[in-house]
């Protein structure tokens, strides 16, 4: 039964190749007959995997091939579904945040008039867009609004997982032993969690204690004295100066007239969000520099540099731990100008909106465009290597000629995925003042 089932697989591929190999491109890239697949797992040797697009079903293909070879293009065409992966999730972030973004500013239809790459985002971000120039034009009047609204954001930060970098190395590269993976930390700093002394930063979650030795900064509501930037009243002085009020400048005292007042700067209380202090002991929370002892689930804020292995491999892990990393919400200050004058209740609602929605969609815009449009070259690069050293025909090509075909028609479609995605999250984050 293999047998016969195998020589019908080569059979057809050689002759649908002879015919200009089109249809077979789809096929591949989708379902082949039976998909190569064995009972209990496993594909027959040469065929392409159920679903080439799926990363796990491509690194446990066999596809006959010898030598190094084999290793090359399982790691070029995982890389080519994770990317796709990451295109869809990119998508759907950006589509989130313009669509929540866009309701509260008032918006009644968010939905993409067309099917497509990137549609979604882009139809959300529109809505976001056209809301957002009502609104202000309502809140400040008509000429005034593009400068009567500016707004301040810190960029994120980002990281990414040391051990999800070393457990995709180790599937991908037969070279590379589980547990022996040496992944380093480039341009940034290990974070993690520390059971032992911390040197450098101790990061607490929401509503926790923050305090520190030399006072800790805390971006959100501080339950407690600040020192720093109050957006709300200041009750103590503001530049060495009593005041029960408004603080353009450094107020020291407490920062609560207003529930929603956002402080920046040193606090000894409990913060509503971000609490960041200097660290030379036990950290409660995430530490950021040096651990006396191993790190618990380390990640970094640069560069995560993968072990040597094979180049395909080495595309497929960037864009596997890409997909997974996690970035902090930026710092984001609203700041409308004190001679605007206009509709009270739209400048509210329009503040309230910006405020709640506006850091996760600049988390997408300043946080994770680069990282995700430099692993779409990288793939892309990848993909066109190995299908050039396949290209010249025998035995390769007949095996995995129209797998790496389709898998590069996909890696293109996800590329318009992200590119629409980019433009749209770009034209609503710029639109809201901060461009």
């Amino acid at each position: 039964m293999v047998t016969t089932q195998w020589k019908w697989a080569r059979g057809t591929l050689a002759g649908l190749i002879m015919l200009g190999g089109a249809g077979l491109m789809m096929n591949c890239g989708g379902k082949l007959p039976g998909g190569g697949a064995l009972p209990g797992g496993g594909t027959l040797p040469g065929a392409c995997p159920a679903d080439v697009n799926d990363a796990a079903a491509v690194l446990k293909t066999n596809f006959g091939l010898k030598g190094e070879l084999e290793g090359k293009v399982k790691g070029a065409l995982a890389a080519g579904a994770n990317f796709q992966a990451i295109a869809a999730d990119f998508e759907t972030e950006v589509a989130t945040a313009c669509g929540n973004l866009a309701k509260d500013l008032g918006a009644k239809n968010i939905e993409p008039t067309e099917a497509g790459p990137g549609k979604r985002a882009e139809a959300a971000c529109n809505a976001a867009v056209a809301a957002l120039t009502e609104l202000k034009i309502k809140a400040f009047g008509k000429g005034a609004a593009e400068a009567s609204l500016k707004v301040k954001a810190e960029p994120p930060k980002c990281y990414a997982s040391i051990n999800a970098m070393a457990d995709c190395a180790a599937k991908c590269d037969a070279t590379v032993k589980p547990g022996s993976v040496d992944v380093k930390c480039e341009g940034g700093k290990l974070s993690g969690k520390c059971d032992a002394k911390c040197e450098g930063t101790c990061s607490v979650a929401a509503g926790a204690k923050c305090e520190g030795s030399c006072g800790a900064s805390c971006s959100g509501t501080c339950e407690g004295t600040i020192s720093g930037k109050c957006d709300g009243n200041c009750d103590g002085k503001c530049d060495g100066k009593d005041t029960k009020g408004k603080c353009a400048g450094t107020c020291d005292g407490k920062c609560s007239a207003k529930a929603e007042a956002t402080c920046h700067g040193t606090c000894k209380g409990s913060c509503s969000a971000a609490c960041e202090a200097k660290a030379s002991g036990k950290c409660d929370g995430t530490c950021s520099g040096e651990c006396s002892v191993k790190m618990e689930a380390p990640k970094c804020d640069g560069t995560v540099k993968p072990p040597a292995m094979s180049a395909e491999c080495q595309t497929n892990c960037d864009a596997e731990v890409s997909g997974k990393v996690e970035c902090t919400p930026p710092r984001v200050s609203i700041h409308f100008a004190a001679s605007a004058t206009g509709d009270v209740k739209a400048q509210a609602q329009l503040r309230a909106a910006l405020e709640k929605n506006l850091p996760a969609l600049l988390k997408v815009t300043m946080g994770m465009t680069g990282r995700i449009e430099k692993v779409a070259a990288n793939v892309k690069a990848s993909l066109e290597g190995v299908q050039g050293v396949v290209s010249g025909g025998g035995d390769a090509a007949l095996k995995v000629g129209a797998c790496l075909a389709a898998s590069l028609k996909a890696q293109a479609e996800a590329s318009v995925q992200v590119n629409v995605s980019v433009k749209a999250s770009a034209s609503a984050s710029g639109s809201a003042g901060a461009g």
